[in-house]
């Protein structure tokens, strides 16, 4: 399955499958975004692999929504220079630009309001700093609506 995914410009994101055989099949754009094109493609070539007389099954075929965290590590790459709402254990949320991301570590540039030495009144103050993937719950795409 992994062939025609890649021939759309998308890769997995995730697949589930439940007890009833209700299969879903999750992908992301390489570049842009998954149109339903791509999605009725998808499930053209997933039908074309397994015979539908011998295999009872149901498929969707759908696109890593913007509302949904992170799976895997191609997302993260994709987000580079992007704004994402980052979870930490603990409690603690983020939103900033993704700078950087490797396999262990994200590193985010964010602004907070701080107390400044010599100031009376809090300052924004701009950090860029490295989160280990120990330390975050989440990451997922940052939405405004302008």
């Amino acid at each position: 399955m992994e062939a025609p995914v890649q021939n759309r410009g998308c890769f997995i994101v995730d697949v589930q499958i439940s007890r009833e055989n209700e299969v879903e099949l999750t992908v992301e754009s390489a570049e842009g975004t998954v149109d339903m094109d791509d999605c009725v493609a998808l499930s053209e070539a997933f039908q074309a692999l397994f015979d539908r007389d011998t295999e009872d099954y149901a498929l969707t075929v759908s696109s890593a929504g913007l509302d949904q965290p992170f799976k895997v590590f191609r997302q993260f790459e994709k987000a580079l220079g992007s704004t994402v709402e980052v979870r930490l254990k603990g409690g603690r949320k983020l939103t900033g630009c993704l700078t950087g991301a490797t396999p262990e570590a994200i590193t985010l540039r964010y602004s907070v309001r701080e107390a400044v030495e010599g100031k009376k009144k809090k300052e924004t103050v701009e950090h860029e700093d490295r989160f280990a993937m120990e330390e975050v719950n989440s990451v997922r795409p940052h939405i405004t609506f302008e």
